[in-house]
């Protein structure tokens, strides 16, 4: 995976504008997975869906937590990707409080298909999901990847987390 440049597809968001008007005041903006990467350095975690226990108490508040320590280190960027619409991303960010961390909707799982971190969930009734991994990402190109053990679509080994924790990230990035 290291060495790879990250796939190039469109995520589809939900921006503020004002303009809008009314309650909710949002438009669709699609965004270059080319703009997010390029010309920075980046760490970019995936995980099995918002709202879920590891990834809601453990994975995304940990990333958002130390989040200073990787602009400290020279990451330009921290992102959260999950197989999940803007709609639901928007909301988990708001339950969580996030600040920092920036999430991104692969609703159609695009980029992960593309990464091969696609796997199907049907066995607790998710369809298809992300598998658990990190990476650093450098102009475009992984320059190192953290996937948790195990990734298979029959939900053995359970959803495992530790490789791809922002404390492994960050010990990568000091060393």
């Amino acid at each position: 995976m290291e060495g790879r440049k990250v796939p190039s597809v469109v995520f589809k968001t939900r921006v503020r504008d004002e303009s809008v008007g009314g309650p909710n005041p949002f438009r669709w903006q699609d965004v270059r997975s080319d703009e997010l990467f390029q010309g920075k350095r980046v760490v970019v975690f995936s995980l099995p869906g918002a709202f879920t226990p590891t990834c809601s108490n453990e994975q995304c508040p940990a990333f958002e937590r130390l989040y200073d320590d990787f602009k400290d280190l020279g990451i330009d960027e921290v992102y959260c990707l999950s197989v999940n619409d803007a709609f639901v991303m928007y909301q988990w960010g708001k339950s969580l409080n996030l600040k920092k961390v920036k999430l991104i909707p692969d609703g159609s799982g695009h980029f992960t298909r593309r990464m091969g971190m696609l796997i199907d969930k049907d066995h607790v009734g998710f369809g298809h999901r992300s598998w658990r991994y990190a990476m650093v990402v450098k102009d475009g190109v992984i320059e190192k990847f953290f996937e948790e053990p195990g990734i298979n679509d029959e939900g053995e080994n359970g959803d495992p987390y530790g490789e791809s924790s922002p404390e492994n990230v960050l010990a990568y990035l000091r060393s």
